[in-house]
């Protein structure tokens, strides 16, 4: 594969996300899937998770767009081993700030997501992407209410 190959999985992801198909996206990822957020230090662990975060993001996020891809090979967060990986630029607006963000994606042997990384600038919509999601996973009970 060369740098400028989008893995399959990728390019499926992409297209499903684009069209909001959160249910479609289930069959993408490992069980064990973790996704490394900008707004919570830990990360989002299991299918189900996971798949409850891309609901609360896709209900968030306005005018959602990817505008590019690289692919290649990185080193995993959970266990250090090079996996294949695209990782997908994307534009949102979330409460009128406009994010910049990547999404880094890490494939298994078959060809599934296995790990997932966000990143975003600048610091403010960091922060309100960050209030934002908050809410809605406490609205779809994923999240504890504040107290």
């Amino acid at each position: 594969m060369n740098r400028t190959d989008t893995h399959p999985t990728a390019a499926r992801f992409r297209a499903l996300v684009e069209q909001g198909d959160l249910g479609a996206l289930e069959e993408l990822f490992t069980p064990d899937v973790r996704l490394y957020s900008p707004v919570k230090f830990t990360p989002f662990e299991g299918r189900p998770m996971v798949l409850g975060l891309f609901g609360v993001l896709l209900r968030t996020f306005e005018d959602f767009r990817y505008v590019g891809a690289y692919a290649g090979e990185a080193q995993t967060s959970v266990d250090g081993t090079e996996a294949e990986s695209n990782v997908l630029l994307f534009r949102t607006t979330v409460h009128g700030k406009e994010i910049h963000g990547i999404d880094l994606l890490h494939f298994d042997e078959e060809g599934r997501i296995k790990e997932f990384t966000v990143m975003v600038r600048p610091q403010s919509a960091v922060l309100a992407l960050g209030q934002a999601v908050h809410e809605g996973l406490v609205g779809a009970g994923l999240a504890p209410a504040p107290q």
